[in-house]
């Protein structure tokens, strides 16, 4: 008896996807719930499981298709033995003939091994330039694929010294499909562009306080619930604050409408290796810093992971975006629409700053709001920056909630 596999529904409004790449070659024995291949929405990348076992009989839909809901990715024929299978090494189109890779080597026993095959088009990239051999290289990934931060910290430890021969020059181009993800973040961020009247106001926060607060109460805080205290839930419980003040920011125009949301839906931006995705604290209002915290923590690892539900990235009121984790010092970040303004934070630097006429160094960190001119003016926006630092500068507001 054959098993069609088939495209399952991808959420609401979503109704097609691309075949990323399949983990089994006909003829590969498959288990049953074994996964079979990844396909990439505009919104996450899943994984498609098989309903029955057997050996995978036919790959109908081939890496880089585009399928619909419902469609035919494969056959498998149930109850039939099957070789045992290898990992399927996704396709790479290059402009000119490409160099000698390095080899591909067989998975060990400890599990997938770090190849150039099974690594993103920036890891290849930074792999060719440093001469770096993947299979020296410990991944840290999903499956054990390498990430640039990998391959850094491998040249940054005198690993590629050690390289034993110099690669081979490579093509000067080369020519990679932007993933579903990039071409509809691509696509968005245009229309955001297009159709807000954006502006941005900037402001700056003493983290001092924040700072005091937090190395006081880390290590209790981590003991009782289980995360880390970082910095963006004090920023998060902030913009709640802020937003409940000046409710025109957590609003969006729907026509001629200006649609009033009375939850507090807070989006935070997560850079993954296949793009940026915002996952949604859902009822932040409702949540303490540990809740905030643990939220946040979830939903960034299964955005790394590529394991985020469309539920967990639909409606969000409002978005934060911390380029500072990057290093980034100012930055005018780009609404999310339908939302009508982003919180966009960036690194802490130590300054020289005026305190009660006296000169004093306070680690200082500039905030923007970009907003939509057409629903929020420049009064409510600047007051709403400044509602954020008044309670990161003096966070015990934050806990009263005062």
């Amino acid at each position: 008896m054959t098993t069609n596999i088939v495209v399952p529904a991808l959420g609401e409004s979503v109704s097609e996807a691309i075949v990323a790449k399949w983990f089994k070659n006909p003829g590969d024995a498959v288990a049953l719930d074994e996964p079979l291949l990844e396909l990439e929405t505009d919104k996450v990348t899943l994984e498609v499981n098989a309903t029955a076992a057997g050996m995978l009989e036919e790959i109908v839909a081939k890496a880089g298709a585009t399928v619909a809901v419902g469609a035919v990715l494969g056959k498998i024929k149930e109850g039939a033995a099957g070789a045992k299978s290898a990992p399927v090494a996704a396709p790479v189109a290059a402009v000119a003939a490409p160099a000698a890779a390095p080899v591909v080597q067989q998975a060990a026993a400890g599990g997938m091994v770090a190849t150039a095959a099974n690594s993103g088009p920036a890891v290849r990239k930074m792999l060719a330039e440093t001469g770096v051999n993947p299979a020296q290289v410990s991944g840290t990934g999903k499956d054990g694929r390498l990430t640039k931060g990998d391959v850094i910290s491998f040249v940054e430890k005198g690993g590629a010294a050690a390289a034993a021969a110099p690669v081979a020059a490579g093509p000067r181009e080369e020519r990679v499909r932007m993933s579903k993800l990039r071409q509809v973040i691509a696509k968005r961020l245009k229309e955001s562009q297009n159709t807000a009247a954006i502006l941005t106001t900037f402001n700056e926060v003493d983290m001092s306080a924040a700072m005091a607060l937090r190395n006081s109460t880390k290590e209790a805080f981590e003991e009782k619930y289980g995360v880390r205290l970082g910095f963006m839930s004090f920023f998060v419980k902030a913009a709640v604050a802020a937003l409940k003040q000046i409710p025109e920011v957590n609003a969006q125009i729907d026509g001629t409408d200006i649609v009033y949301k009375n939850y507090y839906d807070i989006g935070v931006a997560v850079g993954t290796e296949s793009g940026l995705v915002v996952p949604v604290v859902r009822d932040a209002d409702r949540l303490g810093f540990a809740g905030v915290e643990s939220e946040i923590n979830r939903l960034a690892k299964k955005a790394r992971d590529g394991a985020l539900s469309m539920d967990e990235l639909s409606g969000g009121t409002f978005t934060i975006s911390n380029g500072g984790v990057y290093g980034s010092l100012l930055a005018t970040p780009i609404i999310n629409p339908p939302q009508s303004g982003i919180l966009g934070l960036h690194n802490i630097v130590k300054r020289p700053v005026v305190v009660n006429d006296q000169i004093v160094i306070r680690p200082m960190m500039y905030i923007a709001l970009s907003y939509d001119h057409r629903i929020i003016d420049g009064r409510e926006s600047v007051t709403f920056l400044k509602t954020v630092k008044q309670y990161v500068e003096d966070p015990q507001r934050l806990l009263l909630e005062v």
